[in-house]
This record gives structure tokens, C-alpha cells and sequence, in this order.
């Protein structure tokens, strides 16, 4: 894999023009190598083999607190003593100002050894990365600063047991947290707290990965929660959602423990088909189990109920601050999905190298005198095996490009850097959903490859499927993503995004057309990029809603192959060129290239006839006939 991962940074994407900006002007190609390096090297002795651990010993409970395997506590703090925790943020919180690329190519390592054990810092740097964008100069003092340094780690509370992803739908409640007599008390009203407005929640969060454990002394939940509006009722719809800081741990103004525990509970834990190392929790809010203040008949109940949570941006803004984190955990999940797959690849290519068994096909028959062929020599599972490449490698190149466009975002010049905000806006849903649609599905080729083996837990393949099956739900499904895609992202601003998206494929198709080796997929990328721009154009005819999105989830399906066929071909001809890629190498990223337009490809015709009609078979039969 490392040697796939240089090749598409420094020879595909060219990250070493990166150096010559400002903020990277400390680092060189050496500290991005040995960045990689030592991450490599700390996911190989301290997160992979104690992947199956993590899964087997699941978190349990005891009544008072959450037990995770030692391993997870040592491979976390070697994770956070990495500085891995803040790698892209600015010197002055700690971190390395390390490209967003180099940081995703990092943690390509650790997705890959323990999905779950990384989980937790994933959402940590997540958190943090957030207030730092929408929090206070105190927040982001007290509570970012004290994660990226790993003293805390940090969750997301959006998912409620009666609404999932329906956020609208969101029961919590926070009102203004007016203790009486605080003042007097030392506690400052509460409009002017320190660490920001200060309310009282109530509610239930589901879902909540790493919401208990005992790895860090606290955890600081970011909780989405609706203010009363001018009438005391709930504001309806997303317009009433605010965001709220809520520590386990009450802290001080300098970040100090203050030795109380907020009113948050543990209602159970999820117990999961995969991602088992990463606690799921139910988690109660104000019910009273841990009451705060309650002396001066604070609280909800005056007796100190409520948890106490301080809010971040302006009321009503919630969405667009945890949307912030949001996308970049669909990035993180989109990465996780890829690994996932590529951990499985490798084991089925390692086995089908050494594996004996049957006997090749001639045109005389089978000669039973030969001795067994190792199975990479049938033509069945080569053909997995091609196509777990091109599913790994290239969503590899998919999450890479768009971590790219992130530095870009934020370090290029203004008109590049437009361009690469609207990218990511058409690009994200890809990011986050095609990794996770077909890295599971080269984890069960891999199963395959494996055969019966493959379906037992002497092998790894089957945790790797288990684990990867949560992608297409978490971070918003597969469904959310779909109708975020087609309902929104290719048709706001006029379609802008599909129009710079279709503008960049085209370059690439320009390039490829000149080279005899690649004109033939370069014609085919662009047929299929012009049905791709008929389909939306066609789902959008009628201009009735559920008339387009019926068919949402085949268009996101399109979209993706037609997104990873242009990524593969820009990286066929980055493989072209002299260089590092001669020999074996090369030649099989030019045959996943080719593999992939000739079997993924065409599959494009199907998805997209039924979004160019309008099928409405799924929308019209009536409930009664399921």
C-alpha cells in the first residue's frame, strides 16, 4: 500500500508544489515521509494486532463504568503522543500545520489496522476542528485545545431513538440555565458564562459513538438540542436547532476539572455487528441520575437536573456549525470504508498467491496428473481480485483528491480556491458513499476469494466486512447522501458544481485522447459523462421533487462510477508518464484502470435509465402490495 500512496501523492497529485505556500513552508517532502512513517509504524505495532482484540472483548458496562481492552488505552495514547490528534492545525494550538492530504494519507494507516480503535480520534479531531471554526476564543481554548492535546476526547449527538437522521425531528430541549441566586454563588448569570450561554438540556441522544469510556479524564460532546422560541414553543423544522458544548466533566474557565459531573448518563450500550472497539452508546441528558447546582434550586426540577451545556454560534445555527464537522467526518468515513477494503484485498491476493487448488483450463481439458495451481491462476478470482483494486485503489485516489481540494480551499489562490469549495460541495456525497457501497463489496469478493475459510474467524476478511457494513449507514446513509446529491448539490447555483466537475473530467479527457493507449477509455469517459448531464437534465424535466429523487440512489450510483472512472483515468496518465510507476507496478494500475472500464463502467446504463424515465414503480405501488 505505501508504495501506492507515494505514487498518488507526489506523482499524481504533486503535493511537494504544496511547500511553496506559506503555511507548509516548514516541512518538506522528508517530513511528510517521515510523518507517514511513524504512523505506519504505530498502526503496525500498536493498532493492528490488536484489531481482533478490540472486536472480540467488546466494551461492557458494570453499573458505574465502561471497560474497554488495555490495548485500545495504549494504542490511543500512542496516537495522541504521535501529535497525529491536531496534524493540520496552526502551531499556536499544538499542531503541525501538516497538509490536509498528508494528514488524510496518515490516518490511511490506522483505518487500516483498527477502523474501530481509530474511531475515537477521528471523531476527537473532528470536535475540536469545529469549535475552532464556530466556538469563542474561550472554547476553542478550554475545550478544542484540551482535545487536541488529547487530555479530552470529543463525540457528536445528533441521532435521537424516535428520529434517526430525520433532525428535524429532534426532541432535546435547552432552555437558559437561570440558577437562582448563581451569582451570588459564584456562577455567572447566564447569558454572560465564560465559556459561552449557558442552558439546560434534556433530552436522548442514540448512536453515540465513544460517548462513554475511561480513556481520557473527560468527554465533551457536541449536542444538537432546540431553544424555545418567543411563545416558549419549540421552533419546528431544522430552524430551531442550536448546538451546545457539553462536557461528561464540569470545567473552569482555565479548563480545570471542577471536580462535579454534569448530568450525563449512560442509558445502555449498542451492541453492533462491526466497529465493536468503538463504544455506541444511549445517552441521557438532564434526567436528573447526576444533578448539578441543584443547592440554590437550580435546574430543571430546582433539585439539579439538566445537564449543563454551553452554546456555540448563534441560536438556530446548529446545523450549519455541526455540518462543519460533518463533512469532514463523510471525508474520515469515506477513507475508513476505503481502508476496510483495502485491508482485504491484501489478504485475498496474499492467499490466492500461495493457496493450491484445481488446475488450469486448456484446450485439452483439465490434466488431473498436474499438480494444483495456486489460485490466482484461475481466471474467477483474478477477476475479484481486479476488481477489488480498482474499488480500493481508486477510492483511495477519490478521498486523496478531495483532502487535496480541502488544502486548496484553504491555502490557494482566490479563484482556485472557489473552485475548490464547489467541488467539494459535488464531491462529498461521492467521497462519503461510493467507498462505502463498493469497499464492501471488495470485502465480500475478498470473502469469496477466501471460500469457506473466508466465512469463518480464522481470518480477518470476515471482521473486515462486519466492520465496513456500518459505512453506508453512519454520517448520513446511503439515502441521505443520494438525495443530497441529486436534490441538491448538481442543481444549486444553476449547477455550478456539475458544470466545473463535468469542466475538470473534460481536461482530463483532453490529455487522455492524445495518448493511443488511452484514447479508447478517454471516448468512453466522455459518453458516459454526457449521459450522466441527459439523466440529471431528465430527472429534473417535470420540476416535481418526488418525481427526481424517486430514483436518487441510482444517480448517486452513476455519478460515483462515472467520478472514479475520470479519477482513474487522470491517474493512468500520471502512470504514463517516466517514472516510478515502470515495471509491475504500473502495469497493474493500468490493468484496475482497464478493468474497471470495461466491467463498472456500462454499469452506468441501467442505473441511469431508470432516473431518465422517471421510474416511478417505487413511488406509486401502493403500501398495501409490500
Amino acid at each position: 500500500m505505501r508504495q501506492t500512496l507515494d505514487f498518488l501523492l507526489h506523482d499524481w497529485l504533486g503535493v511537494s508544489s504544496l511547500l511553496s505556500r506559506t503555511r507548509f513552508a516548514d516541512h518538506s517532502a522528508e517530513t511528510f515521509a517521515s510523518v507517514l512513517d511513524a504512523c505506519e509504524r504505530i498502526a503496525r505495532d500498536k493498532f493492528a494486532p490488536f484489531n481482533r482484540l478490540a472486536d472480540s472483548q467488546e466494551p461492557h458496562f458494570d453499573g458505574e463504568r465502561v471497560h474497554l481492552p488495555e490495548a485500545t488505552h495504549a494504542a490511543l495514547a500512542a496516537y495522541v503522543e504521535s501529535g497525529m490528534l491536531a496534524a493540520a492545525q496552526d502551531y499556536d494550538v499544538g499542531g503541525m500545520q501538516l497538509p490536509c492530504v498528508i494528514e488524510m494519507a496518515a490516518n490511511a494507516f490506522f483505518s487500516k489496522a483498527s477502523v474501530a480503535m481509530g474511531g475515537y480520534a477521528m471523531l476527537t479531531s473532528g470536535n475540536a476542528g469545529l469549535l475552532m471554526a464556530h466556538g469563542t476564543p474561550l472554547q476553542r481554548e478550554v475545550f478544542a485545545k484540551n482535545q487536541f492535546s488529547g487530555r479530552w476526547f470529543g463525540t457528536m449527538c445528533l441521532s435521537e431513538p424516535q428520529a434517526g437522521s430525520s433532525l428535524s425531528d429532534v426532541a432535546t430541549r435547552a432552555v437558559p440555565d437561570e440558577t437562582p441566586g448563581g451569582a451570588a454563588e459564584g456562577v455567572a448569570p447566564w447569558e454572560s458564562d465564560p465559556l459561552g450561554p449557558r442552558y439546560r438540556l434534556r433530552g436522548n441522544k442514540m448512536w453515540i459513538s465513544a460517548g462513554e469510556h475511561e480513556i481520557t479524564e473527560n468527554i465533551v460532546h457536541l449536542v444538537l438540542a432546540k431553544i424555545p422560541g418567543p411563545d416558549g414553543k419549540p421552533v419546528a423544522g431544522t430552524r430551531g436547532i442550536s448546538l451546545f458544548i457539553v462536557p461528561k466533566r464540569l470545567v473552569d474557565e482555565r479548563g480545570e476539572l471542577t471536580g462535579e459531573r454534569n448530568d450525563v448518563a449512560l442509558a445502555g450500550l449498542n451492541h453492533k455487528l462491526g466497529y465493536r472497539g468503538t463504544t455506541n452508546t444511549l445517552l441521557n441528558f438532564g434526567e436528573g441520575k447526576y444533578p448539578v447546582r441543584g443547592g440554590a434550586g437550580g435546574g430543571l426540577d430546582g433539585r439539579g437536573a439538566g445537564a449543563i451545556g454551553y452554546r456555540v454560534g448563534q441560536p438556530g445555527e446548529g446545523l450549519r456549525c455541526m455540518f462543519h464537522m460533518m463533512n469532514e467526518a463523510r471525508i474520515g468515513v469515506g477513507l475508513g470504508a476505503v481502508m476496510l477494503g483495502y485491508a482485504g484485498y491484501e489478504v485475498s491476493r496474499d492467499y490466492a498467491r500461495q493457496r493450491n487448488q484445481g488446475r488450469p483450463i486448456t484446450g485439452a481439458g483439465k490434466d488431473a496428473a498436474q499438480p494444483p495451481v495456486p489460485i490466482l491462476q484461475h481466471a474467477d478470482v483474478r477477476r475479484m481480485l481486479l476488481a477489488q483494486k480498482s474499488y480500493v485503489e481508486g477510492g483511495l485516489a477519490l478521498e486523496l483528491y478531495c483532502a487535496r481540494l480541502v488544502d486548496e480551499l484553504h491555502t490557494g489562490e482566490p479563484q482556485a480556491a472557489r473552485e475548490a469549495g464547489v467541488l467539494l460541495e459535488v464531491l462529498t456525497p461521492i467521497a462519503k458513499s461510493w467507498p462505502s457501497e463498493w469497499g464492501l463489496e471488495a470485502n465480500s469478493l475478498a470473502i469469496q476469494v477466501l471460500g469457506g475459510y473466508g466465512y469463518t474467524r480464522d481470518f480477518m476478511v470476515e471482521q473486515y466486512w462486519r466492520d465496513n457494513r456500518l459505512n453506508m449507514i453512519h454520517e448520513g446513509t446511503h439515502g441521505i447522501q443520494a438525495l443530497d446529491l441529486l436534490g441538491r448539490k448538481v442543481v444549486m447555483d444553476g449547477g455550478a458544481g456539475l458544470k466545473l466537475l463535468a469542466r475538470r473530467i473534460g481536461e482530463t479527457i483532453q490529455r487522455a485522447g492524445q495518448l493511443e493507449g488511452l484514447a479508447v477509455p478517454a471516448n468512453e469517459l466522455a459518453a458516459a459523462l454526457q449521459r450522466l448531464g441527459t439523466a440529471t437534465k431528465a430527472a429534473w424535466a417535470t420540476g416535481v421533487p418526488e418525481e427526481a429523487l424517486a430514483n436518487a440512489t441510482p444517480y448517486l450510483q452513476a455519478f460515483g462510477h462515472v467520478v472514479l472512472a475520470w479519477l482513474w483515468l487522470d491517474v493512468a496518465l500520471a502512470v504514463s508518464r517516466p517514472g516510478p510507476a515502470a515495471g509491475a507496478f504500473g502495469q497493474g494500475k493500468l490493468a484496475a484502470m482497464r478493468y474497471f472500464f470495461a466491467y463498472e463502467l456500462p454499469k452506468i446504463d441501467a442505473w441511469l435509465g431508470v432516473v431518465s424515465r422517471r421510474e416511478a414503480l417505487v413511488r406509486e405501488l401502493p403500501d398495501e402490495a409490500f
